[in-house]
């Protein structure tokens, strides 16, 4: 696929991710409305809307249909959101910018930065529970949002920020203790991404599977070629602060293994999910393309 034909198709599914967003988010009014606010700002702040474009990708390789995806694809972005919400708090990263915007506890306050993090990650259950009344096979739903709070919780997302931030700053990090971060920090709402996609168009549970172990190879590279970037960017470039991993005494897989070692990694990785998508039929090719730009994407 030439990249000018790509980077269309990207266009048209960051668009289709956007107004599902817009549908979706609660409006700002009422005695919440600073809260609300300050959700919406943080959801609309930019970014290239990667996990709501894999989910909507997934449903459609398997045949999916209809609206029954878009609370999910909704609420995926509403919990990653949320993640960098509280990942840019003073007791975490203590970054002011990101996307080349104030981060939300630097323009809202540290208290309402913290409150907008658990409104978008509350509501985004409640957004996906209105997939209920989109379909005709609640269990597939019911399935769906069973995976999304797993890879989202103390088993996903949540455990990786758990062993990231009790590991910083101490000696002794290996190797494989870094790939576990990456796969439950990072990989883990990129799981859960392909995997609701392929739960809700009725996918094999080999076929689903296989989108999980896609998805955790890429979710590896992307963190790893996060690390690359965050040695070699700039902030013009790269949207948010460079140098926080130095800053934090934080060892990366770049600082473990060296950058040419990194490189290939990510290499390597990108191959191996490129590879078993292949083995799924249907038109591949536009997801391929995806793997590729995330995993040795400059920003």
């Amino acid at each position: 696929m030439d990249s000018e034909k790509f980077g269309q198709m990207m266009k048209e599914r960051r668009e289709e991710a956007e107004r599902i967003l817009q549908d979706y988010l609660p409006p700002v009014s009422g005695s919440q409305q600073t809260v609300l606010e300050a959700m919406a700002y943080s959801v609309l702040a930019g970014g290239k809307r990667l996990r709501p474009i894999l989910m909507l990708e997934s449903y459609r390789l398997f045949g999916g249909s209809g609206k029954v995806i878009e609370p999910f694809v909704a609420a995926i972005e509403m919990i990653h959101t949320y993640s960098l919400v509280h990942d840019d708090l003073p007791a975490m990263d203590n970054d002011k910018y990101r996307r080349g915007k104030l981060t939300t506890h630097a323009k809202y306050g540290e208290a309402m930065g913290i409150l907008a993090g658990d409104g978008l990650l509350t509501y985004a259950f409640e957004t996906a529970g209105a997939a209920f009344s989109m379909t005709d096979d609640p269990a597939r739903v019911g399935r769906a949002i069973q995976v999304l709070a797993r890879k989202a919780g103390i088993y996903g997302m949540l455990g990786g920020q758990v062993i990231d931030v009790e590991s910083e700053g101490k000696p002794g990090m290996t190797l494989e203790r870094i790939t576990q971060i990456h796969t439950l920090k990072t990989a883990a709402l990129m799981e859960s991404s392909l995997m609701i996609g392929a739960i809700l168009a009725g996918a094999t549970e080999y076929q689903i599977g296989q989108m999980e172990q896609i998805a955790r190879s890429v979710g590896i590279a992307f963190q790893i070629q996060d690390d690359i970037l965050d040695v070699t960017s700039t902030q013009e470039v790269l949207g948010k602060p460079i140098g926080s991993d130095a800053r934090n005494a934080k060892t990366t897989y770049v600082t473990l293994q060296g950058m040419d070692a990194s490189v290939q990694e990510v290499k390597r990785l990108s191959r191996e999910a490129v590879d078993t998508l292949r083995q799924i039929p249907g038109d591949t090719l536009f997801l391929e393309e995806l793997i590729r730009m995330l995993t040795m994407r400059n920003n």
